[in-house]
Formats: structure tokens, C-alpha cells, sequence
């Protein structure tokens, strides 16, 4: 490992703050104790401007590099929201507000950019400028899309974006990327079948949405065995049945929900449209009617192929070139980055969090040893990309 010096000198101090954050979860775009605790931390280390407000509730602080130095912008950036889940970790950190949680290690992106930025600020090591991107309402809300559509790449100058997440599972000190789709887009959908209400022991008067429903849950399936290409990815997962409220009615109307995840535009169309088809006919053929309602939420990470090689190297200036995976399989997980790299070429990576419990789970908690593998990524990555 080649972590920075100053920056192995810091964790303690990068701890304290992850896990000050880590008590205090604030979920979508109501993260404002968070962002201030960001913005006050930014300020005291002497960034050269910090703008809070950005997609509502974002933070960015603008580093400049060596006095008289003229290079371009970069992007990183960390997101700050947790998740309503309940914590059971026992930690002496854990959250202090019940039904809210850092279940999927944000506390710890913040802070390791926030250490990153304080490394930054001091040694100005670096022709150019460094923003520091804190971002809200990662976990389903667009807080990426919403910073992006404020504005803040053209208001910063920003030319290249870069963004980071831990993975359990991936040993402490190794990364982890890949060219191209990284992560999936992620997609919802509701449908609504609706037929003949009556009573139960009198089938034949009723026109049963239940039966409908079911045939068509159960072809959704074939979407991805039958309509997809073989060798590409799509998942249609039907989350929601919900319908009838006695034994003996058959109700009026049923309602399914569930997600899609594809790794590209052309899943994705086909996907939709197949969607809308399956459930139009086979509601039809029951004598049903179905609505159906789909919308396109976060698009494909995708991987920028020479920004990708460049983290890759500067990852493996941290952990070595057996620590890191330049061909990791993509996930069918999402991840709103994907608006910052519609808007700038970049790059994703993951990096190890080691063995602990997996991410959206009560139990997780991000592992502080990662620290100052993540903040000397960020450093080294900063200063290579706006070297003299």
C-alpha cells in the first residue's frame, strides 16, 4: 500500500467525523444538519469558496490549486442521505434517531472527501482547481440530477467527474472498475388491472382481476428469458401485489409493482415496451383493462473508457497493481452518478470495505480502516489529474 503520509496521520480525525455523521442520518434531500457540518468543515479548512443550496441541499467547495496556476476543473464527489432502515449494530456511534440509518456507507464517502479536501486545501499540490462535490438524496430521490440540472458543471468549470463507493465483501486496500456500464439503470413501474367486482362463490358474474394479474406477473418473467438478448442483462422484479380485502369478494382491482434494471438503451426500450404489451393483452384476454405506468429513473453508470483507465492507475498507485480489478462485473444496482457522467466524462469505482455486512442492511456499518485507502485515492487522483 502507497497511502499519503498526511493522510494516514488524519484518520483519526476523518474517524470522529464519519462517525459524528453516522449518529445523525438524515434521509433524501433533508440531509441539512449534514450538509452544514460539511460546509463548516470546508470553510475551516480554507477552501477557496463554499457554495451550499446546490440540487437543494448540496454542497460544493472549489479548491484552487498553486498560486498562479491555470489548469482546468475537476469533479469529486460524495453523497450524504442515508436510509430508512432500523439500526441493530450495537455501535456506540449508531443512530441516535430510530428508523433512520447509514446503511450503505455514506457517512463514510463524506468523510473520506472531507479528509481529501483538507489535504487539499493545505498542500495545494496541484495546477488547477479540485470541487468537492457533497451531494443529497442519492437513495431514490436524484440528488445528482438535481445538481446537475442547478447548474453546477458549468458554474464550476467542471470538466471531468469522479465518484466512489464502498462494497463489502471487497477486501480493505483493493479497488474495484470496469469501461462502460458499471451500474444499472433503474427503472419502476405500476400497473393497474382492473375487471368485475362480486362475490366469490359466483366467479362467472365477476370479471376476476386476480387471475389477470397473475398470469401476468408470472410473463414478465419471460421478458428476460425470451425477449432479451442472452448475453445481455435485464431484470423485471414484481415487488407489489396488492389487491382484495375479504375472502369472499372478488375485488375491482388489483395493482403490481416492481422494478427493471438494464445495462442498455436498447434493454431498456424493449424492456418497457414489452412491459406494456404483456399486461395490455393478457388483461384483455381476461375481459380486464390494464393502465400501466412506467417511469425511467436513474440511467446506466457508465464508464468514460479513458477516464476509467486513469482511475484504475491511480488506484493501483494506492494499492498496487493487485489491488485493483479493471474488469469487474457490472451490478444490476443503481446509482444517480450516472446524471453526473451523462453531463462530463469520468469514472466509478469501488473500493473494499472488507468482510461485513452487505450494503441497505441493519447491520452494516462502513469500515473505518478503509479511510486512508479512500481519502490517498482522492488525493492521488487530484494531483495526477492536474499535474504541472
Amino acid at each position: 500500500m502507497q497511502l499519503v503520509d498526511d493522510v494516514v496521520a488524519m484518520k483519526d480525525d476523518i474517524t470522529e467525523w464519519r462517525r459524528t455523521l453516522h449518529a445523525d442520518p438524515e434521509l433524501l434531500f433533508d440531509v441539512h444538519n449534514t450538509a452544514a457540518f460539511v460546509a463548516d468543515k470546508l470553510k475551516s479548512f480554507g477552501c477557496d469558496e463554499v457554495v451550499t443550496g446546490i440540487g437543494r441541499t448540496g454542497v460544493v467547495g472549489i479548491i484552487h490549486g498553486r498560486p498562479g496556476s491555470n489548469g482546468p476543473a475537476i469533479g469529486l464527489r460524495a453523497d450524504m442521505d442515508a436510509l430508512p432502515i432500523n439500526e441493530i449494530t450495537g455501535a456506540p456511534w449508531a443512530s441516535r434517531t430510530p428508523g433512520k440509518m447509514h446503511a450503505c456507507g455514506h457517512d463514510g464517502h463524506t468523510a473520506m472527501l472531507l479528509g481529501a479536501a483538507r489535504h487539499l486545501a493545505e498542500t495545494r499540490n496541484f495546477s488547477g482547481t479540485v470541487a468537492v462535490i457533497f451531494q443529497p438524496a442519492e437513495e431514490g430521490g436524484g440528488g445528482g440530477r438535481e445538481m446537475v440540472n442547478d447548474g453546477m458543471m458549468d458554474r464550476f468549470g467542471i470538466t471531468k467527474v469522479f465518484g466512489m463507493h464502498n462494497l463489502p465483501g471487497l477486501p480493505v486496500g483493493q479497488f474495484a472498475i470496469r469501461k462502460g456500464p458499471i451500474m444499472a439503470a433503474t427503472d419502476i413501474f405500476d400497473i393497474t388491472v382492473t375487471g368485475r367486482g362480486g362475490h366469490a362463490a359466483m366467479p362467472h358474474q365477476t370479471i376476476d382481476p386476480i387471475v389477470a394479474t397473475s398470469q401476468i406477473v408470472t410473463s414478465l418473467q419471460s421478458i428476460s428469458s425470451r425477449n432479451a438478448n442472452p448475453l445481455e442483462s435485464v431484470v423485471v422484479s414484481v415487488t407489489k401485489f396488492l389487491g382484495g380485502s375479504a375472502y369472499n369478494v372478488i375485488p375491482e382491482t388489483v395493482e403490481l409493482a416492481g422494478t427493471v434494471r438494464t445495462l442498455s438503451p436498447e434493454m431498456r426500450d424493449m424492456t418497457e415496451t414489452r412491459i406494456n404489451e404483456i399486461a395490455s393483452g393478457i388483461a384483455a384476454a381476461h375481459g380486464c383493462k390494464a393502465e400501466v405506468k412506467y417511469l425511467r429513473n436513474y440511467p446506466v453508470t457508465f464508464n468514460h473508457a479513458d477516464e476509467t483507465d486513469f482511475a484504475a492507475d491511480v488506484a493501483a498507485s494506492v494499492a498496487g497493481e493487485q489491488g485493483i480489478e479493471r474488469e469487474q462485473p457490472p451490478t444490476m444496482g443503481g446509482e444517480d452518478f450516472s446524471f453526473m457522467l451523462e453531463a462530463r466524462p469520468g469514472a466509478f469505482i469501488f473500493m473494499g470495505n472488507g468482510d461485513t455486512a452487505s450494503l441497505h442492511h441493519p447491520a452494516y456499518d462502513f469500515n473505518d480502516d478503509a479511510i486512508p485507502v479512500g481519502v490517498s485515492y482522492w488525493v492521488k487522483l487530484a494531483e495526477k489529474a492536474l499535474a504541472a
